[in-house]
């Protein structure tokens, strides 16, 4: 790990390019832009003393997606991937920390996802004088992704990925559910998340209503319930098991630290599904965005 200060206007790092580390900024802010230096350059957003960028250059082998450049003295922590642990073993309350500002980004890309979803389901959903600038903003970020190559993982990539989970660093008993049994129903508070040792889950959306939709069912070596855990948001879906025998481990946020000083490796890989759920979503994102464009 090291401190870097970087004057004002300093490029980071470029969008597309490779990277190994990640940084936390300690003081100054920093501007987050697509098309950088292009004539259809655009400012995403700041960033300030607190926050991380670049962070999924370690959590998994994605290209820059944004240019990073100081908008004034600013002043970072780099972090290697070799170092994500000795960070977090020196600063434990970071893994919530950085597991809030992927769930932040995943709140934020859900909204946005949602909304295209609702476009191409009912254009009239999107005021006429809104749509020109709804349509601009989504063709702005197919622009801005184009080039960043981003693939879903197979599951035989996150089955290699994730190693066995195992009830190492489970600092709560874990529990044997029964085939039927519900874990938690949309609308509950969101206090922990779930790992799934042995059997399946499946996870409903208006569950036990004739507009019932299953989402996705969860098999051993995931999580879920993460997003009501970190955000401390109801649950938007309803999860029930659906395998006699299953077992699921609960986690609780004030949890983390313990797990990680007993196994690090499990805190590595909730920090990947949240990247993979992240992926996932963009991936997702892009072809709505796409199918949008075609049909307006």
């Amino acid at each position: 790990m090291e401190e870097k200060v970087f004057a004002k206007g300093s490029v980071i790092f470029r969008e597309g390019d490779i990277g190994n580390s990640f940084f936390q900024i300690l003081s100054g802010t920093a501007g987050v832009y697509s098309h950088y230096g292009e004539a259809d350059e655009r400012k995403l957003t700041d960033m300030k003393a607190g926050q991380y960028f670049g962070e999924m250059a370690v959590i998994e082998a994605w290209p820059r997606s944004s240019t990073i450049v100081a908008e004034d003295e600013l002043h970072v922590i780099e972090i290697s991937e070799k170092e994500l642990n000795n960070y977090f073993a020196e600063q434990p309350d970071r893994i919530l920390a950085l597991m809030k500002q992927l769930g932040k980004r995943i709140r934020e890309l859900t909204a946005d996802y949602d909304e295209v979803m609702a476009y191409i389901n009912d254009k009239s959903s999107i005021q006429p004088e809104k749509k020109s600038g709804f349509l601009a903003k989504i063709k702005h970020f197919l622009s801005s992704n184009s080039a960043a190559n981003i693939n879903e993982p197979s599951e035989e990539e996150l089955m290699q990925q994730n190693a066995v989970i195992g009830k190492e660093g489970a600092v709560q008993p874990v529990t044997t559910y029964k085939k039927g049994q519900i874990i938690f129903r949309q609308g509950d508070p969101g206090l922990y998340m779930y790992a799934v040792h042995y059997g399946t889950v499946t996870i409903y959306r208006d569950y036990g209503t004739p507009q019932e939709v299953e989402l996705t069912t969860l098999y051993p070596n995931s999580f879920f319930g993460e997003m009501g855990m970190i955000e401390n948001e109801v649950r938007s879906a309803t999860a029930v098991v659906t395998e006699n025998d299953t077992i699921l481990e609960c986690i609780r946020a004030e949890d983390l630290e313990e797990m990680f000083r007993q196994n690090p490796v499990k805190v590595d890989m909730i920090l990947s599904h949240l990247s993979h759920r992240l992926r996932k979503l963009t991936k997702d994102y892009m072809k709505a965005c796409q199918e949008a464009v075609q049909n307006s």
